[in-house]
């Protein structure tokens, strides 16, 4: 199932995306009308639920077909504004830093970590699909971006076994690690240059773990204005999904609606010669093999 957040004459709503078609159910209105009692009201809440939550919302557009109308529980994407599907994560948003070889290499020529390498993103920094963002001229002339698959975890843990990791993914997403590559060199830390309003854009969708049982086989592709800078295959992931969950949980308490973001690979334009840095009118669209497009114009 693909699940999008989204805004609708001014409500925050979630749903399932239609099957064939470019529009998305109002499960929570569908709720109403079929009198489904305790159905959770955000997506974090329902994501706490599991895949019991995915049937529940599966039901529901099966439910919305059978009745009077159903066209009204159904909005074309040309009439909602799309939002993050977390629009805001329960805490800073945990990212994997040099987790493919190749960018590692690009970086520097630094040799692969042995050690898991973790950043933060602050939640302020979550922006949506189709979302306009800022270049942020005033601080920075050094902006990056870097392609990621991203996790969204399920349900609450704290030192996971490696062996039941997967019990604590609800599904993936796709995520752009934007980056402020002077301000990150300058405060010899990852904070502020990864932090910047709108520098982590993710969607469009959460692709829920039963539709993606493997993603250590899914390509990544950046484009910048249509130039394919990145070109990689989550296949290439030093540190696994597994590996990921099980470590950082050793020292975080992971919660419902948690994300991390599993790293990027090679052709970040930093890596380039000479390095090629966003600029206003810059169209950023990366792709993930089974999730779809995360589209971004930088202004």
């Amino acid at each position: 199932m693909k699940l999008l957040s989204f805004r609708y004459e001014g409500k925050t709503l979630f749903g399932p995306k239609v099957k064939k078609e470019e529009a998305v159910w109002n499960v929570l209105a569908i709720a109403e009308a079929v009198g489904e009692k305790d159905f959770p009201s955000t997506i974090i809440e329902g994501i706490e639920q599991g895949l019991q939550f995915v049937e529940k919302v599966r039901k529901l557009a099966e439910q919305a077909r059978t009745l009077e109308n159903p066209e009204q529980f159904k909005y074309d994407f040309s009439t909602i504004e799309w939002l993050s599907p977390i629009p805001r994560t329960p805490k800073n948003v945990l990212c994997v830093g040099k987790n493919y070889a190749d960018h590692a290499a690009e970086m520097g020529g630094d040799a692969p970590p042995e050690k898991l390498m973790i950043f933060t993103k602050s939640p302020t920094s979550i922006a949506a699909d189709e979302q306009e963002l800022p270049v942020h001229a005033d601080v920075t002339d050094n902006l990056d971006y870097e392609g990621e698959l991203a996790i969204v975890i399920s349900k609450k843990g704290s030192k996971i076994p490696k062996q039941l990791a997967y019990d604590h993914v609800f599904g993936y997403t796709i995520a752009n690690d934007v980056t402020a590559r002077d301000v990150q060199s300058a405060h010899k830390q990852f904070f502020l240059g990864k932090s910047l309003d709108g520098s982590c854009p993710m969607g469009p969708y959460i692709v829920t773990k039963d539709e993606m049982p493997n993603p250590h086989n899914l390509s990544i592709v950046t484009k910048v204005n249509e130039t394919v800078r990145q070109n990689g295959n989550t296949a290439n992931m030093i540190f696994k999904v597994d590996e990921l969950i099980a470590e950082i949980s050793k020292y975080v308490t992971l919660e419902a609606g948690d994300v991390i973001l599993t790293g990027t690979p090679a052709g970040v334009g930093k890596g380039m010669n000479p390095p090629t840095f966003l600029k206003s009118g810059d169209t950023v669209k990366i792709s993930v093999e089974g999730i779809g497009t995360l589209v971004n114009r930088f202004k």
